[in-house]
């Protein structure tokens, strides 16, 4: 069984589409149809924007969005068993399986992306990511800090476990990882704390943009960070989804369900590699490639 995997936010990189753009008339119809949905030409910055343009959350959500879902839809062999997306891949899953129309799903993205930087401004908070330490380790010494904000936020593989939190609550838990045997507890550049509760403003905004978005029944089922299992019902991918920007992305037992229910090869769909790579540290026999 095949499934499509999409990439989060860290993916993008500068020139991102802008082949797909030159050489496939419906891309170029797609993405002229976002430009002009968003209101601004989100292409200008993908294709010739610098890595620092296109590091800001409101730009970065639609653009990776973008990307990988006019690949899945001027794929001629896109057909899903089973769909996943990490954090932001998401919204690109449900648009390439059907629950989404591309307009709406575009929308949510950008609607994403403004409240989460928001948020992040409310909030002054980071990510880390901690490397070569069991999961349980982690969780264990997030849970040991009581005065600040220190949560597991990405399940990415075996002993690759990404934290969010407050500035504070970021720089002692990097201290007591190492202390404990991390190889690397390394900061990471991104605008706040996501998935963690410091979130909050941001899921009160999304839960009313998505109450209001139509869901379609999707062509296949998609595995979402939140439960980890098939999930084909409207109601509980909305409610996942809701739940997803204050809660961890479980990517590693996502993954481990899809195997588990019969997924012998994934295709990673959008710009980069990195699910390609977690994918095979999550499950080494598996048969990997990307659009």
């Amino acid at each position: 069984m095949k499934a499509f995997v999409f990439p989060g936010q860290g993916a993008q990189f500068p020139g991102m589409g802008k082949e797909l753009y030159e050489t496939n008339s419906a891309a170029k119809e797609l993405f002229e149809q976002a430009n002009e949905i968003l209101g601004f030409r989100i292409t200008d910055v993908m294709f010739e924007g610098t890595t620092e343009e296109l590091k800001q959350t409101q730009v970065t959500q639609p653009a990776i969005f973008l990307h990988s879902v006019v690949l899945a839809k001027t794929t001629p062999d896109f057909n899903p068993d089973m769909v996943a997306g990490h954090s932001l891949g998401e919204f690109s899953a449900l648009v390439a399986n059907g629950v989404l129309a591309f307009e709406d799903g575009l929308k949510l993205v950008y609607q994403r992306a403004m409240a989460m930087q928001e948020a992040c401004e409310i909030n002054p908070s980071a990510m880390a990511a901690i490397l070569g330490l069991a999961d349980e380790k982690v969780e264990g010494i997030c849970a040991s800090i009581k005065d600040e904000v220190v949560v597991p936020a990405n399940y990415n593989c075996p002993g690759q476990l990404v934290i969010s939190g407050s500035n504070q609550g970021i720089a002692i838990a990097c201290e007591k990882m190492k202390e404990a045997g991390a190889k690397r507890a390394l900061p990471l550049p991104v605008g706040g704390a996501f998935h963690s509760p410091l979130m909050e403003p941001a899921r009160e905004k999304l839960q009313k943009a998505i109450e209001n978005t139509v869901f379609n029944e999707g062509t296949c089922p998609i595995y979402q960070n939140v439960s980890t299992t098939a999930v084909s019902d409207v109601n509980e991918i909305k409610a996942n989804l809701i739940a997803q920007l204050t809660a961890p992305v479980k990517w590693t037992q996502s993954v481990q369900n899809m195997v588990q229910d019969g997924a012998t090869e994934f295709v990673e769909c959008g710009p980069g590699k990195v699910l390609q790579g977690l994918v095979k540290k999550i499950h080494p026999e598996a048969i990997v490639s990307g659009l």
